[in-house]
């Protein structure tokens, strides 16, 4: 399957870069290397070597010091017999010593073959026939009077030497190893670019199907800790977060359509009947209509709220506050409510205020929705707890009805938009599903938390917590 351009353009970008990334440092370091070697071997090892083909140079000028003298004070028998040459450049040292001198390094690299023997008048008498411009001399003295050179040529001056083939070789070598080395990181850099790189392709055609509306795609996960694999498993979360938060979305868009579709029936039924004379314009029907208006009203206004919520710009004047007064003033508001219900109320107040840092009509309105949701859906007889007390550093408020109850799997729902449980704890008083979720917005607003579990009463046990002031 041919790819969309962008991911093609991924794919090679990230492959190219990081090829270019690791084949360009190894060939940086293998030039490096070249170079180092190079003027390693000019400077430090070839000036060595000179350094020791001097030194052999003073020991050779004793021993051909030694032959002028031994041979009548005369060149004339290297003239003759010149094979006497190589003899006479040994060195004057006891015998024992002499396999240790013979094969120094001077020896080893060829430095008695760049010697040279000129006479007094700087005529070539053995030796080395092509001696270069810049050779190292040393005189030999014989009673007070030089009677010759003795000269050296220094390594890199040579060029058909065995010190040329050894240096030739050695650079041969520097940059045979520095190829294969850049050969090696190429056929790696390549390897590994495809490799790790394969993952994050899968990552990157996965983005694209999921920017197409594809909320069930998943990439293979592998174990490990790198950064790779937590990409890999970070995508995936990202997609089940999209994928519920559209479900999420669907079920409002359905929930919102039905909740305004029930008050609009009524109200479409009941002024067609007003029209059609079936049903005359009397109190009674005003005060239907104006049911059905209250309910919209209500709707609309709790999903203002919500909406303004999830935005953070529901609007909040806190002021230092005592909870447990304003428990007491929204209870006894209730009451009326509380009695035409058939519920009895049980308040646990604390003697101590309970100071709270908050909006007081944000939380007069949670206080509300909890006991209107305990008022709307516990059977008539039952009872209504509650209580509020000081827990450290935070007030603890527990609001807890009698049955029906929720079973503990539609528990953690309580707070989602529109949930609703079974039909003990039904929409038959005309509840919008959003109190619940706009007391959590106004809970995490204060910096508190609310929760929903099971009540010991048989009903349920919602638990409201904010930190103390001062």
């Amino acid at each position: 399957m041919k790819l969309p351009r962008p991911l093609r353009s991924i794919r090679f970008n990230l492959a190219a870069r990081l090829f270019a990334a690791v084949f360009s440092t190894a060939m940086a370091v293998a030039l490096a290397m070249g170079v180092f070697s190079h003027i390693n071997l000019n400077r430090d090892f070839i000036g060595y070597l000179n350094e020791q083909a001097v030194n052999r140079l003073e020991l050779a000028r004793t021993s051909v010091t030694a032959g002028y003298r031994e041979n009548g004070r005369s060149w004339d028998f290297l003239r003759e017999r010149p094979e006497l040459w190589g003899r006479l450049l040994r060195p004057l040292v006891p015998e024992a010593a002499q396999p240790a001198v013979k094969h120094g390094p001077a020896d080893l690299t060829g430095a008695t073959r760049r010697f040279t023997l000129f006479d007094a008048n700087r005529e070539r008498i053995a030796g080395y026939a092509g001696p270069a411009e810049p050779a190292i001399e040393r005189p030999i003295i014989v009673d007070g009077l030089t009677v010759g050179w003795l000269a050296l040529t220094p390594i890199e001056s040579v060029s058909p030497g065995a010190e040329k083939h050894f240096y030739d070789a050695q650079l041969r070598s520097a940059w045979v190893v520095g190829g294969a080395a850049v050969l090696l990181a190429g056929g790696v850099a390549y390897w590994i670019s495809r490799r790790l790189l394969r993952p994050v392709r899968r990552v990157a055609e996965a983005t694209h199907r999921l920017a197409a509306g594809d909320f069930a795609i998943r990439v293979p996960e592998s174990r490990g800790d790198d950064d790779i694999t937590r990409l890999g498993h970070d995508f995936n979360q990202l997609a089940l977060t999209l994928q519920r938060n559209e479900a999420m979305r669907r079920e409002f868009m359905a929930d919102v359509s039905h909740e305004l579709r029930t008050p609009l029936g009524v109200l479409h039924g009941e002024l067609e009947a007003i029209e059609d004379g079936v049903r005359q314009p009397d109190a009674q029907a005003l005060r239907s209509l104006q049911g059905e208006v209250a309910i919209l009203h209500k709707l609309v206004d709790d999903l203002h709220e919500l909406s303004l919520a999830d935005v953070g710009a529901l609007a909040y004047r806190k002021a230092e506050l005592d909870l447990r007064e304003l428990i007491g003033v929204t209870a006894g508001a209730f009451s009326e409510r509380l009695n035409g219900s058939g519920l009895t109320l049980g308040l646990d107040l604390p003697e101590q205020p309970l100071r709270v840092f908050g909006d007081e009509r944000r939380l007069r309105q949670l206080l509300a929705n909890l006991l209107e949701n305990s008022c709307r859906y516990t059977d008539a007889g039952g009872t209504l707890s509650i209580s509020a007390r000081r827990s450290g550093k935070v007030a603890v408020l527990d609001v807890q009805d009698t049955a029906p109850g929720v079973a503990p799997e539609h528990v953690p729902r309580l707070f989602e938009r529109f949930f609703r449980v079974d039909a003990s704890r039904s929409r038959r008083g005309g509840g919008s599903g959003l109190g619940l979720s706009i007391c959590q917005r106004i809970a995490e607003a204060h910096e508190g938390r609310i929760e929903a579990m099971p009540s010991p009463l048989g009903g349920l046990w919602l638990r409201v917590e904010l930190p103390l002031h001062g």
